[in-house]
């Protein structure tokens, strides 16, 4: 089925966005759910793995994410956005299923590895492709695709409280697969590829067939200088000028930003079970966590888009660091739920606004390798995140010290933001 036939058959403008967003919840509760599962599968006199196995297994499914944003990164910019997205659902969806099945803590290392690969390289390539086709409004469609990680994270805590209690920890890991192997059919079916793609790869033709199904107009000067542009070697490209400021000032942001959700979503409940919340408080404040990341990410696309992606990026930092600092303190329940949740709305939306001043960025020959680049070496923050974390909890010091760390993460997160400098680009 090419591209022009597609974007005939399917012509209500309606499938790119919820297609993506719908790709991105799963991939947000497939991220989440080892967070959710480590303190049942470490629990009791018998434990099914122990903290150094359970820290392996969440560090290691991070090094297949690593390698999977990097490598996805680079072939979405040569294969398309559609395959890519496609393959990425098909894998983390088959691999997560396997999770349920795992008999050994090395079988589930392995499992989750794997699904790395997919997991990786689904956000960038769901974020290339909303910026392609958002007629614009780039902060605003990047981080309202992002509120699907963050849907799928609260539905990970929600589906914990509901289906562990009765089902075991492998029904997670089931319930969490087939929706994926659902989704893989429809996007086959809706899913158009990117017209700035099929621009830098010669089929003007096709691109114009999808621009027009889906309301987008295409600038002509844009046209040359995205053909041109396809002339060049991707990953090459981001380390000349005028990009290399950019590129590695975000690369740094991005660990920054990655280190904190990660170690956020993985060790939240862990780190509040020691600070004496109890395990139904700390799935709480992970489900508050994530509810208040959903809640920033609607606001920070709308203020990244009246006052500059930038400066947005570096006041949600900055603010994110406060507010962890303030959760190193003991406090009622009443006050540490709105202290969570405002902690959500900044810290996870911050990293999700270093995705949105990427995609508007970068030219559309190397905007998915950039995306790519920018998730994949954030991943060795991601790495790093649970495994300060793990340590900090195996040290018995995860509170209030694991705080003050993430605090100094998110001001350094902010001052790398602040080195970066707008272009210029056609989309």
């Amino acid at each position: 089925m090419t591209d022009a036939t597609l974007a005939a058959r399917h012509s209500d403008r309606g499938w790119v966005a919820p297609l993506c967003w719908t790709a991105v919840v799963l991939d947000g509760f497939d991220l989440v759910v080892l967070g959710a599962l480590i303190p049942v599968l470490t629990a009791g006199d018998t434990p099914w793995m122990t903290a150094p196995q359970a820290t392996f297994v969440s560090t290691i499914s991070l090094v297949g994410m690593t390698l999977g944003a990097l490598s996805i990164g680079v072939a979405t910019d040569r294969i398309g956005r559609r395959k890519a997205l496609i393959f990425a659902v098909l894998a983390f969806s088959l691999l997560t299923l396997a999770c349920g099945f795992a008999q050994t803590p090395m079988q589930l290392a392995l499992f989750r590895f794997l699904a790395g690969f997919g997991l990786g390289g689904c956000l960038p390539t769901a974020i290339a492709m909303v910026t392609e086709f958002s007629r614009g409004a780039t902060g605003k469609a990047s981080t309202t695709v992002m509120t699907g990680y963050h849907v799928g994270a609260v539905a990970t805590a929600v589906l914990g409280l509901i289906l562990l209690p009765h089902f075991g920890w492998r029904s997670m890991f089931v319930v969490g697969a087939i929706p994926g192997l659902l989704l893989v059919p429809l996007m086959y079916l809706h899913l158009p590829e990117s017209p700035s793609f099929l621009l830098a790869k010669g089929r003007r033709s096709d691109a114009e067939a999808v621009a027009r199904a889906n309301g987008l107009t295409l600038d002509p000067q844009a046209v040359a200088e995205v053909a041109e542009e396809a002339q060049t070697g991707s990953m090459a490209t981001l380390l000349k000028e005028p990009y290399r400021r950019n590129s590695l000032a975000i690369w740094v942001t991005s660990f920054m930003g990655l280190l904190l959700v990660y170690a956020l979503n993985t060790w939240l409940p862990k780190l509040m079970v020691a600070a004496g919340y109890g395990l139904s408080g700390g799935l709480w404040q992970l489900l508050l966590l994530n509810v208040g990341a959903i809640c920033g990410l609607l606001v920070a696309g709308r203020v990244g888009d009246r006052m500059g992606l930038k400066p947005a990026a570096v006041l949600w930092f900055s603010a994110g660091a406060v507010l962890l600092a303030i959760l190193s303190v003991r406090m009622a329940p009443a006050l540490l739920y709105p202290m969570v949740f405002l902690t959500g709305c900044f810290v996870f939306s911050a990293q999700v606004l270093v995705y949105a001043f990427t995609a508007a960025n970068y030219p559309a020959g190397v905007r998915a390798t950039a995306l790519g680049m920018a998730a994949g070496v954030g991943r060795l923050g991601a790495i790093a995140g649970p495994l300060i974390g793990g340590t900090l909890v195996s040290m018995g010091i995860g509170h209030p010290w694991g705080f003050y760390v993430f605090a100094l993460v998110g001001f350094l997160g902010a001052v790398a933001m602040a080195v970066t400098r707008v272009m210029k680009i056609r989309t």
